[in-house]
């Protein structure tokens, strides 16, 4: 560019490898300065020399400086502010060249994997050589309808202008699809064509967009081969006319072709393959329907292994030869045409093996029994014998003979090959013919779109004629194209009343002209064709002769004279002249076509007939009507004969099919594709710029950007202009008219008026000039926050400051506080030292003196000590000597114990050892068994009771014992007694023995005696005391053993006990949770059902409504008037707007008049659809109750198998304690024995007195026998409990909790009460003696949480239950009352809270009104106020309504009241008439009595006659207004008015009138929907008028379940006779067609609103500024006039609930509405966000997330936020949160993954990649971090579908809703015009 100052100091420079680089000057660049010093984006600085191209070839990065040309002083370009980078038209560019075009394509290529941009009036596609998900149908439907601008640059976005264009301008439009081989033609044209066949659809039955779409695979298979550059790679050009009828939905389609690649038949370079279809042959050889065609691999084929590489990686080509003969099929070519082209093509690969061998030098031969030749033969159905004769030889003819001539080998080759081309074009030809005729139709096309698939410009190493003729098509495209560009450019200004100039544009015309003119190398081409002896040497002497001096654009090459060059548009290209001759010639042997048609095989012989006669496939003539197609090849008139096809030569026929498609581009309206190869190695997303840069200049689109620059590029409207730079301008300057604000700012920003130039509409600016407004506007706002930063860090230094000073003043404080502290610290201190100091003398003193005091003390002690030592010593020897007499007396005595007690202890250790040993034995055998291992484990409880009991029973006997003892004691005191007495005596007669010496010595002897035996008995006692002590220590010590041993069992039975609680508690969770995981597994596959049942109705609905369209349709065309009378269209109108049934009877009976003439398939063939939709409709129905009958059977079996287990647990509990009863009674039996053994080891010693050891065993016994008891009490009072809480569990039905079985006993949660019943249980069943300590209430409670056994058996008396009853009965009493008490107080808060609440809501709605009045306009003001005061009075009315209701009741109420006492009254007063005689009667006057009228009892029916039904169903439903309705009367009037009618009918028992009534008003609201089904309030007010006829036939159906919501007058008025459950399915069905049509309707006013009102308008102003556009402008985010903001969305659902509320719909259907009202906000909002990359900012997310809060209010306000609405809207707030995050580190990376769960991988990703600055402070998101986010995200589990589906909708349910509302008390107004209903 030329320039004398740098407005930036960044600049491209031209790079040899990246084409440019990015620079940046280090040094200021001065006018008249010849060297740039630069620095680049690497860092490294060099000095570059600045030239007047500055090509790649004139920079040296170097220190070289180049001079700068003094002439033209040529600057580098300039780059663009960061901020325009990326955008999505590359126009919207400041500076408009080739380093910021290809800088930007690469941005959005690389950076943000955007593979389409704009470029003007051209889309650029990039090949990503990657599937992206971009193209589905839920894309489709985003960018239908939307405005080109309006979304992401889109090949969609191309075919909607397209189609838009056709259907507005009424036009033809074209769509050019061009680019070199790999560069995504074939895609993007295919895509395009899916686009048309997805939005228009087809106007038939017979599926046009499926075949036109089926046409891809066969021309691919056909004409598409592997080439190095591309794997698909079209081989020839086609242009797709796709035809419309008047509605514009694709009716046919017709297809030509240009220049077929017939070489590559013959000959394929390395790496290359063949065509398509010939491997797709060889891959399916092993059919069985292949057999015969004799094929192999395709390495098996000289025409398929040249290329050696046989395979493409990522295809089947035996599943690619399925999808062919699938389409084959759906075009109508039969099996039999189909096997007949894979004959011919296997015969052409036959054909290429066939061996040709020299005979001699000028002769050549076939070998005899060429297999590859008979097989082809065979094939073919030709002779053996001519073919291989002519394909050695050729005719010769002369003016008078004919000679046979033989080839050489090498011209036989060529002949060979040349025949193999021939066929296969003719194949090719017929393959296309055959489509076209599939895909045409017989109704008029009004309009067409083609799309053109064309080769882009070429050049290689050798270039030839193939080449050549694709570079002329180019050539004469390019025009085309500028001037079209041109055109449009010239519109714009003179639109806008620009002034301009004639732009200096290439023209192409000397190109062309050279080509294509008089004497051109074409036409000298066909001259020299023309020669007998012509050759291509001749001819390029011819072309020097020709061109060389007259005509720049040609050339020779220096270094041959067989070769010229031409300059193209696009580049100069060399091409060899070997060759063109024989291409142009196209000719083959005539003898071979003449032996080919001679073949019995009829589709050969059909190929190389004549076009008129050729058949089609599918047996169907020639088509007729509609349009002319134009042919692939030049109409051959009839005169032409067929010998003569061949002497056209191909350049002649390629010139004239490209003359023919001009014609038809010109008289179309063009859309460019260009297709960019991005690099040459096919890597996914790897951009090459040499290779880039080469085809945008080769395409086009670099002379589009020159065409725009050389003008004005940027074009801004001035309300952009104002809302984008008004930072700019100053408050003083901003002036009503923003058009006169703009010019006056301008005129002060910028200078020179050359700059910009003022349109009507908008501003124009020259190139540079946005970048230059860009940077002023970056400078203020930068100076901005350069004064904002100052501010706020002056206000944080001066906080910093203050903060400083107080804590400088609180250390302060603090100081001088402590050093006082530490002062008053040492003043205490030195006073406690010396008070320290006169307690430390004292105490050593005062120890001083003690001290000799103990020393004193001492030295007495140790004498008084000796002395009384010595003393002790002397008494202590003559004790001990008494001692030792003593103990060896006591020795001799034991001595002979010991041994007596040894021999009685070793013989009962013998016995017991035997008796031991036998039960260890048994104790081993049940040890070895895994049974016994079982009871052990788990009787553990119950063992520990057996040891229990067993010492009870051991102190029971212990006790015995002991009283045995005591009685041996008292008998052996008394005897001591005797023996003292009979010593007293024998001590008085030793006295009396001194007076009498005679009896002296018989005193001796008896003396001795007694002596004797009191020594025997104190032996004896003696001997039994020890043993007594031997046995108590025994007994001890067993206990203890014992006491130990019930330690562990009691240890391991908590043990198990938790054990089993934990698995019981796990298998309830796990229980629970598969219960859970089931429960909704069955609701998922409920809604799933339900949603496919609503799509089935749906779509039911709609064939329903085609087929009365197409019966009305039909009925109009036999209706159709004479030509003498003809009716106009406001009769029409009038009388298709006045429905009446006899107008339907009328057209009934006009259609079975006319029913013969009708065109029945079609009837038939919707009938058979309907009945197909209701079977499957029953079957979904039947699933649907199989499901439900399933999940009740599975419910049951949970039961069925919980209540096994608990039987079995009672089973295994009733073992155990059978098992435990066994072994007490065991050890009561070994007690027994062991008192017996006792008792008989005692033997006659029991009896002797004094004896302490049975005494003390009794009394062992005893207390063991009394915890017996105790724990036998405690057993029952358990027992009891379970047995109660039993027989009370079996009276409950519950699945999910596992424990119930102690549900009750765990409600016994109070202390008290546990410790009472215990306590009283224990009164009543114990005795007196057994009554010990109580047990611990704490101890009782966790027996009684304890799972326990069954206790069937334990509560014999009935005592215990009774108790317990009485308690729990007196708790329930106490429970409810306080329940009752608790109920009425809420009741009471709550109706004081909602009265509350609603004077707040009252108070608030009024400040809002008042708020919204004082905010608009007087007129709206006015307006809104009266519309407030309508409402207010119709709710008002409605109150008032209610009261009177409520009043008339009253006052009927109190009506029969006064009868009743009336009639009382009437009685007394009779009763005393009859007591007063007949005198008396004579005598009294007659007074008049007043009789009064009896008031009827209405039963809530209207009777109606049969001839009234059409009466009643037109006035209730066809003729009524919805508004009337919904404002004066009560909610769902028509629905009661229906009922109370069908109620009689029932009451009748008039079956025919239930059915005619109910018939008749189905019908009849599906014809008012049909005719105002676009009228929201219409069908909000049938939806809610048909549910509430549903409602009514089940709340008066007579069934409990909803009959327990009633009253007994509403139970009284239940329908009697008949049961209309079909019928409130079929109302059911029509209710979700209504909902269905409500959301449509809904859903179409809302559309337009949600984007302009979410996403582009502005609710929070002056966040956000628009960036600069390109030529597709975008929609306007300011909110002009007509522009849908926030509020318009807000006013619209305000409305739809108004509306819904007032026709009385359910307020759970209400919430089902607006829950779809706001998925589709949030998803239509969510879409245009991931398509639209200038919506994906910071700013844009804060305006999505304040809309969003405002509607989240809206809920609140009309108490809806528990409906689900809020969670659909969480992908749009996640998305709008997504945009503000901070998206740099790893942390913000895992903050993303865990804030963004309802978004999927593909939704995270694309709002990353779009995510674009708007303003220079921003940052871009880096590839590195959109990366991160990938692999974190990569083990997610969820859909690739990028976008949400807008057609979704929730699965509606309609909850049973009881009316209070009773049917007598229901007034009829005169305003329904129903005064044939009569009230019965």
């Amino acid at each position: 560019m030329v320039n004398t100052e740098l407005y930036y100091a960044r600049v491209w420079i031209p790079d040899p490898e990246e084409v440019w680089k990015s620079a940046e000057l280090t040094k200021d660049y001065k006018q008249g300065d010849t060297v740039l010093h630069l620095q680049l984006e690497d860092g490294s600085v060099r000095s570059v020399g600045v030239n007047i191209d500055i090509s790649s070839d004139d920079i040296n990065y170097g220190d070289l400086q180049h001079k700068l040309d003094p002439n033209t002083k040529t600057l580098p370009h300039l780059r663009n502010p960061d901020i325009l980078v990326g955008e999505n038209d590359l126009t919207a560019l400041s500076y408009l060249h080739e380093p910021a075009v290809l800088h930007n394509l690469k941005v959005r290529f690389i950076d943000s994997k955007l593979i389409y941009t704009y470029c003007g009036i051209v889309l650029v596609a990039i090949n990503p050589y990657e599937t992206l998900p971009i193209y589905g149908t839920d894309i489709i439907n985003a960018y239908s309808g939307q405005n080109m601008g309006d979304m992401d640059p889109h090949i969609f976005a191309v075919a909607e202008e397209a189609y838009k264009q056709m259907a507005r301008d009424e036009r033809n439009q074209s769509i050019i699809v061009s680019g070199e081989s790999g560069a995504g033609k074939t895609v993007s044209a295919k895509y395009a064509m899916r686009y048309f066949a997805t939005v228009s659809g087809s106007a038939s039955e017979a599926n046009v967009e499926e075949k036109v779409l089926a046409s891809n695979p066969i021309m691919e298979a056909i004409g598409n081969a592997k080439t190095t550059r591309n794997d698909n790679s079209s081989r020839f050009g086609k242009y797709i006319e796709i035809g419309f009828d008047k509605r514009f939905h694709i009716i046919g389609a017709n297809m030509r072709t240009y220049l077929l690649e017939k070489s590559r038949v013959v000959f394929q370079a390395d790496e290359e393959r063949n065509y398509h279809i010939f491997y797709q042959l060889c891959a399916s050889s092993r059919l069985p329907e292949f057999k015969a065609l004799k094929l192999g691999t395709a390495n098996d084929f000289h025409y398929t292994k040249q290329g050696r590489n046989p395979v493409i990686d990522g295809v089947n080509d035996a599943k690619e030869m399925c999808t062919t003969r699938s389409a084959f099929s759906l075009l109508g070519i039969t099996e039999l045409y189909q096997m007949g082209l894979f004959q011919v093509l296997a015969a052409i690969l036959h054909l290429g093996n066939v061996e040709v061998k020299d005979r001699d030098s000028d002769s050549s031969i076939i070998p005899p029994n060429n297999n590859h030749l008979m097989v082809f033969c065979d094939l073919m159905g030709v002779a053996y014998q001519d073919m291989s004769h002519w394909l050695c030889h050729r005719k010769l003819k002369t003016a008078t003979e004919t000679y046979i001539k033989p080839v050489p080998r090498l011209q036989a080759v060529n002949a060979r090959d040349a025949l193999a081309k021939h066929i296969y074009a003719k194949l090719f030809t017929w393959i296309v013919e055959h489509i076209n005729q599939a895909l045409h139709s017989t109704s008029k096309q009004h309009s067409f779109i083609g799309v053109l698939d064309i080769y882009g410009f070429e050049t290689f190493e050798i270039n030839s004629f193939e080449q050549f003729c694709i570079n002329y098509a180019n050539e004469k495209l390019q025009q085309q194209f500028n001037m079209h560009v041109f055109k449009l450019e010239q519109e714009e200004y003179m639109k806008e009343q620009i002034p301009w100039t004639l732009i200096d544009f290439y023209d192409n015309q000397p190109c062309i002209n050279l080509i294509e003119a008089k004497m051109g190398i074409l036409d000298l081409l066909d001259e020299e064709c023309r020669m007998p002896k012509g050759s291509d040497d001749s001819w390029a002497q011819k072309l020097y002769n020709t061109h060389l001096k007259t005509c720049g654009l040609f050339e020779k090459p220096r270094m041959s004279n067989r070769a010229f060059i031409i300059q193209h548009f696009a580049d100069k290209v060399e091409y060899q002249c070997e060759g063109f001759l024989e291409k142009n010639k196209d000719t083959v042997n005539e003898e071979q076509i003449h032996v080919l048609k001679a073949s019995k095989f009829d589709l050969l012989v059909e190929l190389f007939q004549d076009e008129e006669k050729v058949t089609s496939p599918t047996g169907a003539g020639p088509p007729t009507g509609g349009r002319t197609r134009l042919s692939v090849k030049p109409d051959k008139g009839k005169s032409v004969q067929a010998s003569k096809e061949h002497k056209k030569t191909v350049g002649l026929q390629f010139r004239n099919s490209l003359q023919l498609l001009m014609e038809t581009l010109n008289a179309t309206t063009p859309h460019y594709v260009r297709c960019i190869k991005p690099n040459d190695y096919k890597f996914a997303f790897t951009f090459d710029p040499k290779r880039a840069v080469q085809q945008l200049r080769a395409c086009g689109v670099l002379e589009t950007i020159r065409i725009s620059a050389a003008g004005f590029p940027s074009r801004w409207t001035y309300q952009e202009f104002f809302s984008r730079y008004r930072v700019l301008m100053k408050q003083k300057d901003v002036q009503s008219d923003k058009k006169m604000t703009c010019k006056n700012v301008l005129e002060k920003l910028v200078q020179d008026p050359d700059k910009y130039q003022f349109g009507k509409t908008k501003i124009f600016f020259r190139a540079g000039q946005v970048a230059y407004l860009e940077k002023l506007r970056a400078d203020k706002l930068r100076a901005a926050c350069i004064r904002i930063q100052k501010t706020i860090r002056c206000w944080l230094a001066r906080k910093k400051y203050l903060r400083v000073k107080r804590a400088a003043i609180t250390i302060q404080t603090h100081v001088r506080g402590h050093q006082a502290r530490c002062l008053a610290t040492f003043l205490r201190r030195t006073r406690a030292a010396i008070v320290i100091q006169k307690y430390q003398r004292m105490y050593v003193q005062r120890t001083r003196y003690q001290r000799m005091q103990a020393a004193a003390l001492a030295v007495q002690c140790i004498l008084r000590a000796y002395v009384a030592r010595q003393q002790y010593k002397a008494l202590l020897r003559e004790h001990k000597a008494i001692i030792i007499q003593k103990m060896v007396r006591g020795w001799l005595a034991r001595q002979w114990y010991q041994r007596s007690l040894e021999a009685v202890v070793y013989l009962q250790c013998c016995v017991r050892r035997m008796r031991a040993r036998r039960e260890l034995k048994k104790l081993k055998i049940e040890a070895r068994s895994v049974e016994h291992y079982k009871k052990l484990n788990i009787g553990m409880e119950n063992k520990i009771m057996q040891l229990q009991r067993r010492i009870d029973e051991q102190n029971k006997e212990n006790r015995t014992l002991s009283e045995r003892l005591s009685s041996t004691e008292s008998t052996h005191a008394a005897e001591s007694e005797r023996t003292r007495r009979e010593l007293t005596r024998l001590r008085g007669a030793e006295d009396e023995a001194r007076n009498s010496a005679n009896r002296v010595a018989s005193l001796q002897e008896e003396l001795e005696r007694l002596k004797v035996e009191l020594q025997s008995t104190q032996k004896e006692k003696k001997a039994i005391e020890d043993w007594a002590q031997t046995y108590q220590d025994e007994m001890e010590q067993m206990i203890s053993e014992l006491k130990e041993q019930n330690h562990l069992l009691k240890n391991e039975k908590n043990d198990l006990n938790r054990l089993i609680q934990e698995q019981g508690q796990q298998w309830t969770e796990k229980m629970q949770r598969a219960l859970k995981e089931e429960t909704s597994q069955l609701e998922s596959d409920l809604n799933e059902e339900r949603s496919r049942y609503q799509n089935l109705l749906t779509e039911h609905l709609r064939l329903e409504e085609k087929y009365d369209d197409l019966k009305e349709e039909m009925t109009l065309t036999m209706n159709v008037p004479k030509p003498g009378h003809r009716r106009t269209d406001s009769a029409h109108s009038s009388n298709e707007s006045e429905y009446t049934y006899e107008s339907e009877e009328g057209s009934r009976g006009m259609e079975d008049v006319t029913k013969g003439a009708l065109d029945m398939a079609l009837v038939l063939k919707l009938q058979k659809r309907v009945s197909e939709l209701e079977q499957e409709k029953q079957g979904l129905q039947n699933e649907l109750d199989r499901r439900e009958e399933q999940f009740q059977r599975a419910r049951a079996r949970d039961d069925e198998q919980h209540k096994k287990a608990r039987s079995a647990e009672l089973e295994y509990e009733s073992l155990k304690r059978q098992e435990l009863e066994s072994e007490n009674k065991k050890l009561r039996h070994d007690l027994s024995e062991m008192r017996q053994s006792l008792m008989g080891s005692v033997g006659a010693s029991s009896a002797a007195p004094g004896s302490p050891a049975y005494k003390v065993l009794l009394d062992q016994l005893n207390a063991s026998t009394e915890e017996l008891e105790v724990r036998k009490e405690e057993v029952l009072i358990l027992r009891s409990q379970l047995v109660s809480q039993k027989e009370a569990m079996q009276h409950k039905e519950t699945m999910t909790d596992s424990l119930h079985y102690v549900e009750d006993v765990q409600k016994l949660t109070d202390a008290k009460e546990i410790s009472q019943a215990y306590m009283g249980l224990k009164d009543t069943n114990r005795s007196p003696r057994f009554l010990r300590k109580p047990l611990a209430v704490n101890e009782l409670e966790n027996r009684l949480r304890a799972p326990l056994p069954d206790m069937h058996k334990i509560n014999e008396d009935g005592e215990l239950w009774l108790v317990y009853e009485g308690l729990k009965e007196t708790n329930r009493l106490l429970e409810l009352q306080l329940q009752s008490q608790r109920r009425s107080h809420e009741a009471e808060m709550e109706a004081l809270r909602g009265e509350l609440q609603t004077v707040k809501e009252e108070n608030h709605r009024q400040q809002q009104l008042l708020a919204q009045n004082l905010q608009l306009p007087p007129e709206a003001r006015i307006e809104a106020s009266l519309q407030h005061e309508i409402t207010r009075l119709t709710n008002e009315n409605l109150d008032l309504l209610e009261q009177l209701e409520k009043q008339d009741k009253t006052v009927r109420k109190l009506k029969k009241q006064l009868k009743v006492f009336a009639k009382k009254i009437s009685d007394l007063e009779g009763g005393q008439i009859e007591n007063v005689s007949p005198g008396q009667m004579a005598d009294e006057p007659m007074h008049p009595v007043n009789i009064p009228r009896r008031e009827k009892d209405f039963q809530g029916m209207l009777e109606y006659k049969k001839e009234d039904e059409l009466k009643l169903v037109k006035n209730l439903i066809l003729e009524l207004k919805p508004r009337g309705v919904a404002v004066n009367l009560i909610p769902g009037l028509p629905a009661y008015i229906l009922f109370m009618c069908l109620r009689h009918a029932d009451y009748l028992n008039d079956d025919q009138k239930v059915r005619s009534l109910l018939t008749s008003v189905i019908n009849s609201i599906k014809k008012i929907l049909k005719k105002r089904g676009d009228d929201f309030e219409t069908v909000s007010f049938w939806l809610a008028n048909t549910c509430r006829f549903l409602h009514c036939l089940k709340q008066y159906s007579g069934d409990e379940q909803f009959m327990k919501y009633n009253t007994p007058k509403q139970n009284d008025h239940c329908l009697s006779n008949f049961d209309l459950a079909e019928y409130r399915q079929v109302l059911s069905d029509l209710a979700i067609q209504i909902y269905q049509q409500l959301i449509k309707c809904m859903e179409n006013i809302l559309q337009p609103m949600i984007v302009s009102g979410m996403l582009e308008h502005e609710t929070i102003q002056g966040v956000s500024g628009v960036k600069p556009t390109g030529l597709r402008k975008r929609t306007s985010s300011i909110a002009d006039e007509g522009t849908y903001t926030l509020d318009s969305i807000l006013r619209q659902l305000s409305s739809f609930h108004a509306t819904m509320c007032q026709h009385g719909t359910d307020p759970e259907l209400i919430k089902q509405v607006v829950k779809q009202q706001f998925y589709i906000i949030g998803a239509v909002t969510l879409n245009n966000l991931l398509l639209r990359k200038d919506m994906c900012s910071w700013s844009k997310g804060m305006q999505i997330r304040y809309n969003v809060s405002q509607l989240e209010e809206w809920l609140r306000d009309k108490n809806l936020m528990v409906c689900g609405a809020k969670e659909t809207l969480e992908p749009l707030i996640q998305a709008a949160q997504l945009l503000q995050v901070k998206k740099k580190t790893d942390e913000d990376a895992e903050a993303i993954c865990s804030m963004c769960n309802t978004l999927t991988t593909a939704q995270i990703v694309k709002v990353l990649n779009l995510y674009t600055p708007v303003n220079a402070f921003e940052e871009r998101v880096s590839v590195t971090f959109i990366r991160t986010i990938q692999n974190r995200l990569r083990d997610r589990k969820e859909s690739p579908q990028l976008l949400l589906d807008t057609k979704t909708i929730y699965p509606v349910t309609f909850p049973f809703s009881p009316s209070s509302l009773a049917l007598e008390t229901i007034q009829i107004p005169s305003s329904l015009s129903l005064g044939f209903l009569t009230r019965v």
